[in-house]
């Protein structure tokens, strides 16, 4: 299982296309790779609803806390920006370049102030699903669909109630689609994910030996 950061639909079927074709070209099944992008859901009983669920949410977070954040995406200390003026020009460093870049252009695009930089920062800002349960159900049946995953690592904005949002709502929705199982079928995770066990790559294992005459 590949667990995959979130994000736009066309990246994850680009990477999604980009990691199967790959372990074709190397002999191995891509169907035995499970592509599982973090995703966040935030449930409501009105989209409304939801929307203001993770606004409050995204307020909670320190300014402190959320400039410490946002250095670390953009590879450079912004503890010295003006919060209330735009990101200034970043240089070049070692950090994540796809990350920084992603920080950089949201805040052009948006015209984001750096104190909203840091506030999105310093909040969970990857895939989120945020609506009623047959929302959520829709944009997953679509990223299912549309070969961008093979399935979610779920996280939740708070437990136990974010938690149980999920079970008592978006549940039964996904499984009144055939997307969610009503019963395992196997002891392990590997059999449930319909994975089958490699081979040994280093030895075989060894025969075990047949007992002689008179043992047990």
């Amino acid at each position: 299982m590949i667990f995959a950061s979130g994000g736009k639909l066309a990246d994850a079927q680009r990477y999604y296309a980009d990691v199967r074709g790959r372990a074709e070209k190397v002999g191995r099944d891509p169907d035995h790779i499970k592509i599982l992008p973090g995703c966040l859901v935030v449930v409501g009983e009105t989209a409304r609803e939801a929307r203001e669920k993770r606004a409050l949410l995204d307020s909670l977070v320190h300014p402190d806390s959320g400039i410490a954040s946002l250095s670390i995406a953009l590879g450079h200390d912004a503890s010295s920006f003006d919060l209330d003026g735009p990101l200034p020009d970043i240089p070049e460093s070692n950090a994540s370049k796809s990350g920084r870049e992603r920080v950089i252009e949201r805040a052009r695009r948006h015209n984001l102030t750096v104190r909203q930089l840091a506030q999105i920062a310093g909040s969970y800002g990857g895939l989120a699903l945020v609506g009623t349960p047959a929302i959520i159900a829709d944009q997953m049946e679509e990223w299912l669909f549309s070969e961008a995953c093979d399935g979610f690592n779920i996280m939740f904005p708070y437990v136990p109630g974010g938690l149980d949002d999920f079970i008592n709502q978006v549940v039964p929705e996904l499984q009144r689609r055939d997307l969610f199982r009503r019963e395992y079928e196997g002891k392990t995770l590997r059999e449930n994910l319909g994975l089958p066990r490699p081979e040994n790559r280093f030895f075989k294992p060894l025969p075990c030996p047949r007992p002689r005459a008179g043992e047990g």
